[in-house]
Protein backbone atom coordinates (compact mmCIF):
# COMPACT_ATOMS: atom_id res chain seq x y z
CA UNK A 1 0.00 0.00 0.00
CA UNK A 2 1.36 3.25 -0.83
CA UNK A 3 0.39 6.91 0.80
CA UNK A 4 0.66 9.82 -1.86
CA UNK A 5 1.04 13.43 0.10
CA UNK A 6 1.18 16.42 -1.57
CA UNK A 7 1.75 19.32 -1.07
CA UNK A 8 -0.82 22.19 -0.25
CA UNK A 9 -0.08 25.21 -2.66
CA UNK A 10 -3.41 27.12 -2.23
CA UNK A 11 -1.71 27.46 1.53
CA UNK A 12 0.40 30.69 2.02
CA UNK A 13 3.73 30.13 3.83
CA UNK A 14 4.38 31.91 6.74
CA UNK A 15 6.04 35.12 6.94
CA UNK A 16 9.78 34.41 8.28
CA UNK A 17 10.47 35.93 11.23
CA UNK A 18 12.00 39.58 10.78
CA UNK A 19 14.55 39.03 13.46
CA UNK A 20 16.98 35.94 14.37
CA UNK A 21 19.17 35.17 16.86
CA UNK A 22 21.45 35.06 14.37
CA UNK A 23 20.66 38.79 13.19
CA UNK A 24 21.07 40.01 16.70
CA UNK A 25 23.85 37.78 17.97
CA UNK A 26 22.77 39.46 21.02
CA UNK A 27 23.95 37.75 24.23
CA UNK A 28 21.40 37.50 27.66
CA UNK A 29 22.96 36.10 30.62
CA UNK A 30 20.76 35.48 33.77
CA UNK A 31 22.88 35.79 36.73
CA UNK A 32 21.83 33.68 39.42
CA UNK A 33 24.22 33.26 42.05
CA UNK A 34 26.64 35.45 43.53
CA UNK A 35 29.38 32.88 43.76
CA UNK A 36 33.01 33.91 42.37
CA UNK A 37 33.39 30.76 40.48
CA UNK A 38 30.12 32.05 38.40
CA UNK A 39 30.41 35.98 38.57
CA UNK A 40 33.97 35.69 36.68
CA UNK A 41 32.56 33.51 33.70
CA UNK A 42 29.88 35.07 33.72
CA UNK A 43 31.97 38.43 33.23
CA UNK A 44 34.38 36.84 31.10
CA UNK A 45 31.66 35.69 28.50
CA UNK A 46 29.72 38.97 28.74
CA UNK A 47 33.25 40.83 28.09
CA UNK A 48 34.09 38.61 25.08
CA UNK A 49 30.50 39.09 23.18
CA UNK A 50 31.00 42.87 23.79
CA UNK A 51 34.35 42.65 22.32
CA UNK A 52 33.23 41.12 19.38
CA UNK A 53 30.61 43.45 19.03
CA UNK A 54 27.79 41.62 20.23
CA UNK A 55 24.80 43.67 22.59
CA UNK A 56 25.23 42.20 25.85
CA UNK A 57 22.36 42.39 28.95
CA UNK A 58 23.37 40.51 32.17
CA UNK A 59 20.31 40.41 34.08
CA UNK A 60 21.77 40.14 38.03
CA UNK A 61 18.73 38.53 40.15
CA UNK A 62 19.09 36.59 43.49
CA UNK A 63 22.09 35.91 44.90
CA UNK A 64 23.57 37.24 41.47
CA UNK A 65 22.44 40.20 42.37
CA UNK A 66 24.92 40.63 45.25
CA UNK A 67 28.08 41.44 42.76
CA UNK A 68 26.65 44.89 42.11
CA UNK A 69 26.22 45.77 45.81
CA UNK A 70 29.05 48.17 46.72
CA UNK A 71 32.21 46.60 48.57
CA UNK A 72 32.57 49.45 51.06
CA UNK A 73 28.33 48.59 51.73
CA UNK A 74 27.75 47.09 55.12
CA UNK A 75 24.55 46.00 56.47
CA UNK A 76 21.51 46.71 53.74
CA UNK A 77 17.99 45.95 54.33
CA UNK A 78 15.39 47.42 56.49
CA UNK A 79 13.80 44.47 58.26
CA UNK A 80 15.74 42.54 60.46
CA UNK A 81 15.85 39.10 58.29
CA UNK A 82 17.07 41.20 55.25
CA UNK A 83 19.74 42.87 57.75
CA UNK A 84 21.01 39.26 58.47
CA UNK A 85 20.97 37.98 55.26
CA UNK A 86 23.45 40.91 54.34
CA UNK A 87 25.38 39.46 57.35
CA UNK A 88 25.79 36.17 56.29
CA UNK A 89 25.77 36.79 52.38
CA UNK A 90 28.01 40.36 52.31
CA UNK A 91 27.77 42.35 48.76
CA UNK A 92 30.37 43.47 46.61
CA UNK A 93 32.91 41.49 44.67
CA UNK A 94 35.41 41.47 47.69
CA UNK A 95 33.53 39.25 49.49
CA UNK A 96 32.32 36.89 47.01
CA UNK A 97 33.34 32.72 47.88
CA UNK A 98 33.67 30.15 45.96
CA UNK A 99 30.54 27.61 45.04
CA UNK A 100 33.08 24.50 46.36
CA UNK A 101 35.97 24.16 48.49
CA UNK A 102 36.13 27.67 50.01
CA UNK A 103 37.06 26.75 53.21
CA UNK A 104 36.32 29.67 55.25
CA UNK A 105 37.38 31.39 52.60
CA UNK A 106 40.79 29.93 51.86
CA UNK A 107 39.77 28.44 48.79
CA UNK A 108 38.45 32.10 47.21
CA UNK A 109 41.60 33.59 48.55
CA UNK A 110 44.27 30.88 46.91
CA UNK A 111 42.19 31.70 43.84
CA UNK A 112 42.22 35.35 43.66
CA UNK A 113 45.91 35.14 43.99
CA UNK A 114 46.51 32.10 41.18
CA UNK A 115 43.81 34.74 38.84
CA UNK A 116 46.76 37.43 39.87
CA UNK A 117 49.79 35.19 39.16
CA UNK A 118 48.13 34.58 35.86
CA UNK A 119 47.05 38.00 34.90
CA UNK A 120 43.61 37.08 35.03
CA UNK A 121 41.60 40.05 35.24
CA UNK A 122 39.30 39.95 38.75
CA UNK A 123 36.01 40.36 38.69
CA UNK A 124 35.79 44.06 39.56
CA UNK A 125 37.71 44.72 36.98
CA UNK A 126 35.49 42.81 34.68
CA UNK A 127 32.91 44.62 35.89
CA UNK A 128 34.24 47.75 35.68
CA UNK A 129 35.18 46.97 31.80
CA UNK A 130 31.70 45.46 31.10
CA UNK A 131 30.29 48.77 32.29
CA UNK A 132 32.86 50.66 29.95
CA UNK A 133 32.06 48.54 26.66
CA UNK A 134 28.36 49.17 27.47
CA UNK A 135 27.28 45.77 28.68
CA UNK A 136 23.54 46.34 30.23
CA UNK A 137 24.42 45.41 33.81
CA UNK A 138 20.52 45.33 34.85
CA UNK A 139 19.86 44.70 38.20
CA UNK A 140 16.11 42.83 39.23
CA UNK A 141 13.66 44.59 40.55
CA UNK A 142 11.86 42.05 42.63
CA UNK A 143 15.33 40.79 44.51
CA UNK A 144 16.12 43.99 45.31
CA UNK A 145 12.72 44.69 46.91
CA UNK A 146 12.96 41.15 48.61
CA UNK A 147 16.40 41.95 50.26
CA UNK A 148 15.82 45.54 51.09
CA UNK A 149 18.33 46.54 48.76
CA UNK A 150 18.37 50.35 47.33
CA UNK A 151 20.32 51.81 44.16
CA UNK A 152 21.94 53.33 46.68
CA UNK A 153 23.34 49.98 47.85
CA UNK A 154 24.50 49.16 44.42
CA UNK A 155 27.55 50.60 42.23
CA UNK A 156 26.82 53.28 40.11
CA UNK A 157 26.59 53.02 36.18
CA UNK A 158 24.33 50.41 35.81
CA UNK A 159 20.95 50.49 34.84
CA UNK A 160 17.89 50.83 35.85
CA UNK A 161 16.36 47.91 37.90
CA UNK A 162 13.47 46.04 36.17
CA UNK A 163 11.61 42.98 36.18
CA UNK A 164 11.51 39.52 34.58
CA UNK A 165 9.66 40.85 31.84
CA UNK A 166 12.18 43.23 30.46
CA UNK A 167 15.07 40.49 30.91
CA UNK A 168 13.19 38.44 29.28
CA UNK A 169 12.13 40.58 26.24
CA UNK A 170 15.84 41.36 25.87
CA UNK A 171 16.53 37.54 25.82
CA UNK A 172 13.61 37.40 22.60
CA UNK A 173 16.33 36.57 19.59
CA UNK A 174 19.96 36.53 21.29
CA UNK A 175 21.59 33.80 23.23
CA UNK A 176 20.68 32.85 26.25
CA UNK A 177 22.67 31.68 29.22
CA UNK A 178 21.32 30.68 32.59
CA UNK A 179 24.50 31.43 35.35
Amino acid sequence: MTLTLDRPTALPLPAPDETTAKETGGLVIFAWSGDLDRVWPTLILANSAAALGKPVTVFFTFWGLFPLVRNDRGITGKKWMQKMLSVMNKGGTAHMKLSKLNFAGMGSAMMRTLAKQYNVASPQELLETARDMGVRLVPCQMTMDLMGLTKDDLIEGIEEPAGAATALAAADGATTLFI
